[in-house]
């Protein structure tokens, strides 16, 4: 078993509901709509529940995991391969954090560039990210975890403006229900990869939470929070746009605040992308808090050190994709990594668990009968 973490850095066991939700509502839910219509079409809300359904099970599995380890994802590596290739899965693993969080920021900056400011340079926000996100994750966990919590809570406001569209809705469009193949369901399932994907952080943040044993029923209502506001979401969008429109349409959440008219402001779209640094700053800090803590444990460098080599691979890979077309693909690959290390690797990692147990168990008992 690892060394306790002191109490004076460990959170209450409710904000598990914060850290799920803030990881995983970010830049995603504003264009996840695109690649889901592509292969389900108007079928794309029931894609959305199948992959919310599979991240319940999923969070049930890191849960099955955490507490017959009662450690984080390192630990389990290291019981369940050796210390050596152990740290060298985790090492992967700080990388696909680190992935993650670049993913999140460069897809805001290439946002900000599009609709606010087209002659800003990527190296200039990239670097001022670094800056603040050092600052707020060498703060500690703590702080992130209070950075999340805004996150969660201040863009609610954004929440009824999304249902202004509804006026020019056309509900019809997703009838007949389920005429698109099961397998084009399933596919349109696995592109909300990207949306889904973060909450596996769990896996490293779990030995920090009070009474974490009982937490998971705040992750499951985490969960179920996001997949309650990417559906209604889907359908708001399906029942707005036509299946035309959405498979031309890049950021289709965001083009719904081209709706709202305010008598005191024209653009309100730009109230909407700046508020959302609320969503995607927790999305970046927690990855890179991750990152940071997954190369402490395993390699017993200093965290503040592992920070800080994570900010400058995070800075230079979003400085080196410049185009929308460069950032797609990066999304894509993350995405698709994501897809096998959560939908996969985790699962896998159950199984093992569970063999290695009962051989371990075997032996046990053969060596008292003896």
């Amino acid at each position: 078993m690892d060394k306790p973490i002191k109490e004076q850095f460990l959170v209450s066991g409710f904000l598990t509901f914060f850290l799920i939700n803030g990881m995983q509502v970010g830049v995603g839910i504003l264009s996840f709509q695109r690649n889901i219509v592509k292969t389900a079409g108007y079928d794309g809300w029931i894609s959305v529940l199948v992959a919310g359904v599979a991240v319940h099970i999923i969070v049930a599995c890191i849960y099955l995991l955490l507490k017959r380890t009662d450690g984080d994802l390192v630990t389990i590596h290291q019981k369940l391969f050796g210390k050596w290739v152990g740290n060298v899965l985790s090492l992967f693993v700080c990388f696909y954090f680190i992935a993650l969080a670049t993913t999140v920021l460069r897809a805001y900056i290439e946002i900000v560039q599009v609709w606010m400011f087209p002659d800003l340079p990527t190296w200039s926000i990239a670097i001022v990210a670094a800056l603040f996100f050092y600052y707020v994750v060498s703060g500690g966990f703590r702080t992130v975890v209070g950075l999340t919590f805004i996150g969660v809570i201040i863009p609610v406001l954004l929440t009824p403006m999304l249902l202004l569209p509804l006026e020019y809705a056309q509900f019809i469009n997703i009838l007949p229900i389920a005429k698109h193949s099961l397998t084009e369901i399933a596919l349109g399932a696995k592109e909300t990869t990207l949306s889904f994907i973060g909450f596996e952080l769990l896996l490293l943040y779990y030995p920090f939470l009070k009474n974490r044993k009982l937490t998971q029923k705040w992750a499951q209502l985490g969960v179920f929070s996001t997949n309650f506001s990417y559906t209604i979401l889907m359908v708001i969008s399906l029942a707005f746009y036509s299946e035309e429109q959405l498979n031309k349409t890049i950021w289709a959440t965001l083009t719904l605040f081209k709706v709202v008219q305010l008598p005191f402001m024209e653009r309100f779209e730009y109230i909407g992308i700046s508020m959302w640094m609320f969503l995607i700053a927790p999305n970046i800090a927690l990855a890179l808090w991750g990152a940071s803590r997954c190369a402490k444990r395993a390699f017993t460098m200093n965290q503040r050190l592992a920070l800080v080599v994570a900010l400058a691979i995070m800075t230079i890979t979003v400085i080196f994709l410049p185009t929308r077309q460069e950032v797609n693909l990066f999304s894509n690959w993350v995405g698709e990594v994501g897809f096998y290390f959560v939908f996969v690797y985790i699962p896998f990692l159950v199984l093992l668990q569970i063999i290695v147990l009962k051989i371990r168990s075997g032996k046990r008992e053969q060596t008292t009968n003896m």
